[in-house]
């Protein structure tokens, strides 16, 4: 079986060498750009699993390096970033990443987190076909826009499926409510209050017990994802 590929992009020369030796000892294929433009570069003509993503780098920075990325893929994005404020988190996590590690950094933590995105956005990958979307006992029908819980169909209004939709088909990704909303709505983020209630309501039918939801969390601060249940 292939080893999944890791495009790291940062700028530093040392932290890229140490990021490598790291991964490469966890069994990860490497390849490194050193600025946003290279990465995108790179992405466009290899097989990339995951890209780990500084920020503040020349020519591209990782910001517009991520915003390129999200126009056309899901690949796993970690941000890699000496930027610590909650500011600068949101920010990332708003435009498209799926995950913040903040410089210096635990080598440990770094590929807990790496092989964390990587088992959450395959193990989706494979459970779903050209129109059924299953996470869970959650399935939703891309096709007839239906969506049952353990193989009961439940009814949704137009609303509640397009943002069950979005949140399942980026599973794990933190949505925040203006984006929901814009998303959804297809106009700018105004009555965002309305998102919060929609939420509950779907909550109220596919969750066991609404108020502590196994799918559909909240993100506090940040807003709002559809995650796979743990395993117990």
């Amino acid at each position: 079986m292939d080893k999944f590929k890791i495009l790291v992009a940062e700028d530093d020369k040392a932290i890229r060498e140490s990021i490598g030796i790291y991964l490469k000892n966890a069994g990860y294929d490497l390849v490194f750009a050193a600025d946003g433009k290279e990465c995108l570069e790179i992405f466009n003509r290899e097989k990339i699993d995951l890209v780990i993503m500084d920020l503040m780098m020349p020519n591209l920075t990782g910001e517009e390096a991520i915003m390129e990325l999200r126009k056309d893929s899901y690949v796993p994005i970690i941000i890699l970033s000496a930027k610590s404020e909650d500011y600068d988190k949101v920010m990332g996590l708003d435009i498209g990443a799926d995950d913040y590690i903040t410089k210096p950094f635990n080598p440990l933590e770094l590929i807990a987190r790496v092989n964390s995105n990587i088992r959450r956005f395959y193990k989706y990958k494979e459970s779903k076909d050209d129109n059924i979307i299953e996470i869970g006992t959650v399935k939703l029908n891309t096709l007839d826009k239906s969506v049952s819980v353990e193989d009961e169909k439940i009814f949704l209004t137009s609303i509640e499926y397009k943002i069950l939709e979005l949140l399942m088909s980026n599973p794990n990704r933190v949505f925040s409510v203006d984006e929901i909303y814009e998303r959804v709505w297809n106009e700018p983020a105004i009555e965002t209050k309305t998102v919060t209630v929609h939420i509950r309501r779907i909550r109220e039918k596919i969750e066991i017990n609404p108020n502590k939801p196994i799918y559909l969390q909240v993100a506090w601060g940040l807003g709002y994802k559809f995650v796979s249940p743990k395993r117990r």
